[in-house]
């Protein structure tokens, strides 16, 4: 079947959650918001990171490997219905079982016909205190991808990947013109009052500075609430999904302790206009580049 050609506006749907101690729910929940969003005119629907759940990584606990889902599976299947039914792309973001003792967390990337066009399994695992992901996730091995949708060329990263500059790059090559990062980021509670406010700015402004560097949309998905699966002080996670424009305009932003939906118009014909304006591309040095390929320059 010949793909149809992607349309230049396109409604961007970001689904901004509270997450409970029942993945039932979360789907549920999570579906039900995605329906609403497609009626009111999203056209791309994109998930907080791994919102089937609390964020389990707060401990290495091995129960919580029962959490995880194969792909495709009911996950998946129920959005595939979702996107038939109210022909919108879908990304949505899932703890993975591969196989035994071999998990990923993994977005899966679903066209608006239903069709599961494939999935991205994130590259850069984290291990930073209540974010235990090494003990759980293996590194990603399907590299950085674009995906010919409905409604235009989209790449997906995830959380920690939004920190590298070389991963949104190479995924922009790839063809993407809309760079969607599924998020779990949050304060540790005790050190919100000094650090809390650079700390949320670097975040946005990294992600902001992908969407200058590439001249493509960036949209961030986070989850909100203040989750303590284990106790202590746990994690408050900060919200404030966004969308940048291709000159890191901020064009929507949800707030920073509910659950909302974005609804965001863009026009992709902007990705070419920026491009041709800011020739970043055009005047990259590939042929200087390989010390890039080197962990560090000795």
């Amino acid at each position: 079947m010949r793909r149809s050609e992607p349309r230049p506006r396109v409604t961007l749907g970001l689904i901004q959650t509270a997450c409970s101690a029942d993945p039932a729910d979360n789907l549920a929940r999570t579906l039900a918001r995605a329906d609403r969003a497609a009626r009111d005119g999203a056209q791309v629907l994109c998930t907080p990171e791994l919102f089937r759940s609390q964020y389990f990584c707060q401990a290495e606990d091995h129960a919580n490997f029962k959490l995880a889902e194969p792909i495709p599976g009911p996950s998946t299947r129920a959005f595939q219905k979702l996107a038939r039914q109210r022909r919108v792309v879908v990304i949505a973001s899932l703890f993975e079982r591969r196989a035994p003792g071999l998990y990923h967390n993994t977005a899966v990337v679903i066209d608006a016909d239903g069709t599961l066009l494939g999935g991205y399994r994130k590259m850069h695992i984290p291990d930073d205190p209540l974010y235990f992901e090494k003990f759980y996730f293996t590194p990603g091995d399907l590299g950085f991808r674009a995906w010919p949708t409905r409604y235009g060329p989209l790449g997906v990263l995830i959380c920690w990947d939004q920190w590298f500059p070389e991963a949104a790059r190479l995924t922009a090559l790839a063809g993407a013109q809309i760079l969607f990062y599924p998020t779990a980021i949050g304060w540790h509670p005790a050190e919100k009052a000094e650090h809390g406010t650079a700390q949320h700015a670097a975040w946005e402004t990294i992600q902001r500075a992908h969407a200058v560097a590439n001249g493509c949309f960036v949209a961030a998905v986070n989850r909100v609430g203040h989750e303590r699966p284990y106790g202590g002080d746990g994690l408050e996670f900060w919200g404030q999904s966004f969308v940048a424009g291709p000159q890191g305009q901020i064009l929507a932003r949800a707030g920073t302790d509910r659950e909302e939906t974005l609804l965001v118009p863009v026009d992709l014909a902007a990705v070419e206009t920026t491009r041709t304006h800011w020739p970043f591309l055009r005047d990259r040095r590939v042929d200087a580049y390989g010390d890039l390929l080197r962990r560090w320059r000795d």
